[in-house]
């Protein structure tokens, strides 16, 4: 209770014989002292002493009355503190004897608190009045006289402009109409020829078939994806310290894009988006949808890294409330995650509600899955019938002929020559090394001493004894001879950790001078500081062969982190050393070929450091083999044509599994049996508290908010909010989604905070309008494009942008719109506007993003932005591979988001930085002469030129002056001067 702070008044003194009356002494007491820190205006310790049932509940620890027993009560406890940091009141005299007397009689009574009807009243949450939580209304539309009206959203401006004595402003040009829907709805400029042939049409419907065709256009879902991706803070990579990358997160980009383009419904999008894998399970567009709830950050060390159980709640906590706060923000515009350590300071939304969102997601995390489970399912299986075969045939072969064993094939790998099995049921060993750096191999460990059981499947043979993998920092735990196994068998992450770190047999990689990845041959990857044990016994008694050999190609990896690498190579046979260490750096390469004794047992290969620290060095053995020095016997006539047949059939095999493909792959969600969720106090992970059930918010009344109990399923649950979400009385998903057309439109929405519909937030402009809007919506069947026409087909949109000086004395922030917005490009708009005059935009659509950076692979991968200079990297700024902790320069400068954020609204900033950038960046240079040299080719008329710049940048002509100066630079400082210029200009970068 060292937060809880409340006082009580210093009163008349009052014979201490005399009976407490509640309403003559406790409540003048109470309201007299206590409600300056305990009343409606503020409330310490999140307590509230002015009404009963606000009194009763206590604060952020519980009841401060113990009805019947003042001994235990924290009241009386406070006011007979000697403490000074603890007795109340804090301020002015203590509490008179008498005083005290009677605060005891009326707890020991029983704390009777007869109810008024001020006291009902203050009961009732007044909260739950707010506009936001009323049901849509139907509002008439307005009767008006005196403006133009093409639509019923123009009489419902027009009234309000009315009664501020304001006027709309005229309809803006031709010209300027279709570059401002143009820019709208496809984020892209139009072309000359395109407004050429919208000035020339002189049909009445002239204006609405553009819009339609705007809306038709496969762009219009590339551009409105952008806004959405915003809100749900999509990217490619997690974020945090470890951005790893998302390689097939874009299958969600791509589904928000054609979701948008075909018009479906706005609650089937939503659904989807929540539980489409439960609703839809056979489709796989539903299946990828659900990547929005994995779209935001993901701690990878917290969640797979950390030993720290602590640190790994902290982190799924985060994730959780990451997943609950996407969900609701974006489709109600509510601040869910202020109520995630208390009750919502401003709207009624309790703690637990928050943690029954919690339990809705509980059983959700973020990987990697298939796009289509069937599919998947039949993929692997066939895999695994012809893997399984081919392994018999080659075991097979291998005993008949004496061929090599390829080691890559052993452990699942093999660049395609592999079984296609992974490894026999691997355990991977996470071994504890030396303090500090790996350095050489006197620094670890003999093999021996570091091997660990392995599980294998029964009555399958496994080659693979042991795996070690040192972390660098902490010594080896040993016991028994055997390095402790710190990932446990039951553990996902086993095969990949050692297909994607210690044996990462799928890389290129350069040995000598050859390249085996490319020529069909096999590839075992070490990583330094990393050794693989193999089981000759094993490999004896399977293949039946005595006397062997280990052949392998030794090579750094290609590259300059490999050019500076130290990493050196040894082999042990039952762990003693077998040859001279190999120092390999740069491109050097070498031959190894060793004769293995009869009696060895195993054969380890080892790579570390070499003293450079740098761990995640690689080491490839090109066709690393195990071979058969002597055949035991001759092949009989039978073997033979026995031997010729299974080579055969293991050609076939082999084309066979190349021929299968991988199951498509989306970065989304992983589900598994949701534990029980607790209300977390003050949001700390290690002080859980009361358990809670799926369920949503009761604010809104249009449905129960109980989704279920602990033993619901995990997508019933979602599928339960999906539908909650999404039902037709919800009062809030309609008008967020219209509002946020709107704000798109306008640069400002009817409610200017467009992710906040609380009680914190903005106030409508026109509630009747933002209501008839959310009916028609519904009206529409939620129909996204059907609400783009009304709004873009309204006079109210079509104004100029041009101010008035006494129209802004009125309404200086035009929030009751007697003009259209100027509103400047957005900084993926500007890019592409950029590439699309010059002639370079690339319209491939689709598919994984185009990546403008040289990436390394590293324990936080590096990120260096290039120029794009080629046409794969002239696509739509949309199909970027967006890395979350390092932004692109020049989209930042120019006020593009942080993906780790949620961003209803873009900030819109002017600096020096933005102006210094426009006209001195590489890319801005690079395609003004891209554009000089495409309008140098079209004329060699120095007019011609001036007038066809201008009509790719401007989409006009230039006036007379204009055409003066243009002409007198260009002849002066060439054309390259004219179009740098051009799109440097206020004109090129502002819509109006």
């Amino acid at each position: 209770m060292a937060a809880l702070r409340f006082c009580l008044p210093s009163l008349l003194l009052l014979s201490a014989a005399h009976a407490v009356d509640f309403e003559k002494d406790i409540r003048p007491l109470l309201k007299e002292r206590c409600a300056e820190c305990h009343g409606a205006k503020k409330q310490k310790g999140g307590l509230r002493l002015d009404f009963k049932s606000f009194a009763m509940k206590g604060g952020d620890n519980g009841p401060v009355f113990a009805a019947g027993d003042a001994e235990h009560s924290e009241l009386w406890k406070r006011v007979t503190s000697t403490d000074d940091d603890e007795r109340m009141p804090p301020k002015g005299a203590a509490l008179t004897k008498p005083q005290i007397a009677w605060v005891r009689e009326w707890i020991n009574s029983g704390a009777p608190w007869p109810e008024t009807q001020a006291d009902r009243e203050a009961a009732t949450d007044q909260r739950l009045r707010h506009w936001s939580f009323q049901p849509v209304t139907q509002p008439a539309v307005p009767s008006v006289n005196g403006g133009l009206i093409r639509n019923p959203i123009d009489a419902f401006i027009l009234a309000k402009l009315k009664d501020k004595n304001l006027s709309p402003s005229p309809e803006a040009d031709r010209r300027t109409l279709i570059r401002r829907l143009s820019f709208d709805l496809l984020g892209l400029p139009p072309t000359p020829k395109e407004v050429e042939a919208f000035l020339k049409d002189s049909g009445p419907l002239a204006y609405e078939k553009l819009v339609d065709r705007l809306l038709d256009s496969p762009h219009y879902g590339e551009r409105w994806a952008r806004h959405w991706l915003d809100i749900a803070h999509y990217a490619d990579t997690h974020g945090f310290e470890r951005d790893q990358l998302r390689p097939n997160a874009w299958r969600y980009r791509d589904y928000v894009i054609d979701a948008l383009n075909a018009d479906k419904p706005y609650d089937h999008f939503i659904r989807e988006q929540i539980a489409g894998d439960v609703l839809k399970p056979e489709s796989k567009e539903a299946v990828i949808a659900t990547g929005f709830l994995a779209a935001g950050p993901w701690d990878f060390v917290g969640q797979v890294e950390t030993k720290s159980p602590t640190l790994n709640r902290a982190a799924r906590a985060g994730d959780l409330d990451d997943m609950v706060t996407q969900v609701m923000t974006t489709t109600m515009g509510l601040t869910i995650n202020c109520a995630r350590c208390h009750d919502h300071k401003l709207d009624p939304i309790t703690q637990e509600e928050y943690y029954r969102l919690w339990s809705v997601f509980a059983g959700v995390k973020r990987g990697e899955r298939p796009v289509s489970g069937t599919e998947a399912q039949r993929l692997v299986g066939e895999r695994a019938r012809l893997g399984e075969r081919l392994r018999e045939v080659s075991l097979e072969v291998a005993r008949l002929s004496g061929e090599p064993l390829d080691l890559a094939d052993m452990v699942g790998g093999g660049n395609g020559r592999g079984t296609g099995k992974k490894g026999a049921g691997i355990v991977l060993a996470t071994g504890q090394s030396n303090e500090g750096k790996l350095g050489y191999h006197r620094d670890l460990p003999v093999n021996r001493y570091t091997r660990t059981k392995l599980t294998a499947a029964k009555d399958k043979p496994h080659f693979i004894h042991g795996v070690f993998i040192p972390n660098g920092r902490d010594r080896v735990v040993i016991a028994d001879g055997i390095i402790l196994n710190q990932v446990p068998p039951s553990s996902g992450h086993a095969w990949d950790a050692v297909r994607n770190g210690l044996l990462n047999s799928q890389v290129h990689a350069r040995a000598g001078a050859v390249d085996y990845a490319s020529a069909g041959h096999s590839i075992l990857g070490l990583h330094a500081n990393g050794a693989v044990t193999f089981d000759l016994a094993e490999i004896r008694r399977v293949h039946q062969l005595k006397e062997l050999n280990f052949t392998a190609v030794v090579a750094c990896g290609a590259g300059d982190s490999a050019r500076k690498s130290l990493v050196n190579f040894s082999v042990y046979v039952d762990g003693a050393l077998s040859m001279q260490r190999l120092k390999m750096h740069k491109d050097a390469s070498a031959l190894v070929d060793l004769a293995l004794p009869a009696t060895a047992h195993h054969l380890t290969l080892m790579a570390t450091d070499g003293g450079d620290g740098i761990g995640h060095d690689l080491l490839f053995l090109g066709d690393a083999q195990v071979r058969a020095r002597a055949q035991a016997s001759l092949l009989t006539e039978a073997d033979r044509a026995r031997l010729t047949n299974l080579e055969e059939e293991s050609k076939r095999l082999r084309q066979s599994l190349t021929a299968v493909p991988e199951a498509a792959k989306l970065y989304g969600i992983v589900t598994e049996p949701p534990p029980v969720i607790r209300v977390q106090r003050r949001g700390n992970p290690e002080d859980a508290q009361q358990e809670v059930f799926p369920g949503g918010i009761a604010c809104v009344k249009h449905q129960l908010a109980d989704f279920g109990t602990q033993a619901t399923a995990e997508g019933e649950r979602r599928a339960a909010l999906a539908k909650w979400i999404t039902d037709a009385g919800n009062p809030l998903t309609r008008r967020v989604l219209v509002n946020r057309l709107w704000h798109h439109h306008f640069g400002q929405g009817l409610v200017n905070t467009p992710s906040d519909f609380g009680l914190g937030g903005d106030r409508p402009s026109h509630p009747e309008l933002l209501d008839w809007l959310a009916g028609e919506f519904l009206r529409s069947g939620w129909s996204i494009k059907a609400m783009h026409r009304l709004i873009c087909n309204s006079a109210t949109y079509r104004q100029v942008s041009a101010g008035s000086p006494e129209a802004s004395r009125t309404d200086a922030s035009n929030r009751l719109l007697w003009r259209q917005n100027s509103r400047r490009v957005d900084a993926e708009s500007l890019r592409d506007a950029v590439l699309a005059v010059s002639g370079n935009l690339n319209f491939a659509r689709g598919g994984p993003g185009f990546r403008d950076f040289d990436y390394t692979e590293a324990y936080a991968p590096i990120y260096r932005y290039i120029t794009a200079d080629k046409p794969e990297l002239w696509r739509r700024s949309i199909y970027r591979f967006v890395v979350r902790t390092t932004p692109h320069q020049f989209l930042t400068t120019l006020d593009c988001p942080d993906p780790a954020n949620f961003t209803p609204a873009r900030v819109v900033t002017t600096t020096a930085l933005q102006a210094l950038t426009l006209s001195n960046n590489a890319f801005m240079l690079q395609q003004a002469d891209y554009l000089a040299k495409g309008i140098g080719h079209e004329s060699t008329s120095v007019e011609a030129q001036v007038i066809g710049a201008f009509e790719l940048a401007f989409q006009r002509r230039p006036n007379n002056n204009e055409l003066h100066a243009a002409t007198t630079l260009t002849e002066t400082q060439g054309l390259f001067a004219l179009c740098r210029m051009l799109i440097n200009a206020n004109e090129f970068v502002y819509i109006d």
